[in-house]
């Protein structure tokens, strides 16, 4: 992969496009702001990285990173991401994005709902399940004896290919989680989520975004998705 388009610069958005550029991958970066809002980001990540608009982010390359509220999706025209393997960075928080029915009854899972909200694009559920500080502080070559594991979900198996090659660039293994029904397994609250990657997992809730990560390896990304029990997204306020 030469290219990576990325929607979204928050920062998940932003963290990857950081690995991206210093695994030699060509970044074109979008906003809903427009190209001029990113002056900055991409002044810092170099000369692999360009500012565009949505559509041109959507065409860059062979893969499109999604990381956008989960409202914002329907924003996104569906045709742009039409046959692209797209990973979704994407969580249901209600606080932020009001009450979904299909969500709070778990007819579907996040992913599930965006794939109908993007009918036709190939979507991999990652990059969901880690806080935005610890992705620069875990990714290392590949081969390294402290390298951690991203979980990854989709219905395409070549699509999860591509994403696991690109991931594995960035500098993480990955551990499929299989299907987008089984994504719950590390969505907020679930047993494979956030935490697991925290060197202190008892640290308080607000010193989260501050805390220092640890290695977490396959093996035992691999079984925290197995332990893992499905949320009631109904009850969560967050």
């Amino acid at each position: 992969m030469s290219t990576l388009g990325i929607i979204g610069s928050g920062n998940i958005g932003s963290a990857v496009a950081r690995l991206a550029v210093a695994a030699d991958i060509d970044v074109v970066i979008a906003n809903s702001r427009g190209p001029q809002s990113l002056a900055g980001l991409v002044k810092e990540l170099g000369s692999r990285a360009v500012a565009g608009t949505v559509e041109q982010a959507a065409r860059a390359g062979e893969a499109t990173l999604l990381s956008i509220p989960l409202t914002a999706y329907r924003s996104v025209p569906a045709e742009l991401l039409r046959g692209r393997t797209v990973l979704d960075t994407g969580n249901y928080y209600p606080s932020r994005d009001g009450r979904i029915a299909e969500l709070d009854t778990e007819k579907v899972t996040t992913t599930e709902l965006a794939q109908q909200l993007l009918p036709g694009a190939l979507l991999v559920k990652a990059f969901n399940n880690i806080l935005a500080h610890h992705i620069p502080q875990l990714a290392r070559p590949a081969g390294a004896p402290d390298r951690s594991a991203l979980p990854i979900a989709g219905d395409d198996p070549g699509a999860k290919a591509r994403a696991a090659e690109l991931i594995d660039r960035l500098g993480f293994d990955t551990v499929d989680a299989g299907t987008l029904a089984n994504s719950w397994r590390f969505e907020p609250e679930s047993g494979a989520y956030t935490q697991i990657y925290l060197a202190d997992p008892d640290v308080p809730f607000e010193r989260m975004l501050q805390a220092p990560a640890a290695p977490l390896p396959a093996g035992k990304l691999r079984a925290a998705l197995e332990a893992s029990r499905r949320v009631k997204v109904a009850e969560r306020a967050f």
